[in-house]
């Protein structure tokens, strides 16, 4: 399954709700959203900075994560922002791949 970086900011709405169901509250709800959708949550982390969480999910397909990234960020309590992770061997292959481009003023 390909795997997903996503990193998540709570407003300051959503800070109160992870007060009242916890730091280990909301990794579970997060992980049951993930498992409905047929997916799996490798790596969930809290942080401090730019973002307030960061997991690391694998899910069957782009539309599958773009639904769960969808369903989060229309809660308005969460903003967040979802990466495509690729493999070693997957740049590798991208690498060998013939690509006809023409770079601008070029």
């Amino acid at each position: 399954m390909p795997k997903y970086l996503l990193q998540a900011s709570y407003t300051a709405e959503g800070r109160k709700g992870l007060a009242k169901d916890t730091a280990s509250g909301r990794k579970a709800a997060a992980t049951k959203a993930v498992e409905a959708v047929g997916g799996k949550v490798e790596a969930f982390y809290f942080a401090f900075g730019a973002d307030d969480v960061i997991v690391i999910c694998d899910f069957p397909d782009n539309v599958t994560a773009a639904a769960l990234a969808l369903a989060v960020g229309s809660s308005g309590l969460v903003e967040g922002r979802t990466t495509p992770l690729l493999t070693v061997e997957e740049v590798d292959k991208a690498l060998k791949k013939a690509v006809s481009y023409k770079a601008p003023g070029r």
